[in-house]
């Protein structure tokens, strides 16, 4: 997967890498941090069609629910089922193998850059 600073993020803490027309979609470590240890990951079925800043899955860890949150509208191509057999994948390797998503879109809108991102979480 690419370096952290190669990617976009959100203000829901979701990383982004683009690839062409395709956003490959997780959560950052600071996120899955703030989880705790994830036991159950939810995520929307290929094909389905998610709209930016809708929520599209679940995270659910041993202290809480968060929610994943579509970066981008688009179509669904492709979701991580290793994270669903895995959940703990998101935790171990939320930049890697942890990822989650992938949605093929026709426009990005206005994400943060890794110094906006790394700002926001106080880093």
């Amino acid at each position: 997967m690419a370096e952290q600073s190669e990617l976009q993020y959100t203000a829901e803490h979701e990383w982004i890498l683009v690839d062409g027309d395709t956003a490959t979609v997780g959560i950052t470590a600071y996120a899955a941090d703030k989880l705790g240890d994830v036991v159950f990951v939810e995520l929307p079925d290929v094909g389905s069609d998610v709209a930016s800043g809708t929520v599209v899955g679940e995270i659910e860890s041993t202290k809480s629910v968060g929610e994943l949150y579509a970066p981008v509208t688009g179509t669904v191509a492709e979701t991580n089922d290793a994270v669903v057999d895995s959940p703990e994948l998101v935790n171990s390797d939320p930049f890697g193998d942890g990822w989650l998503i992938k949605v093929t879109f026709a426009e990005l809108p206005p994400l943060l850059s890794y110094a906006e991102y790394s700002a926001l979480i106080g880093e």
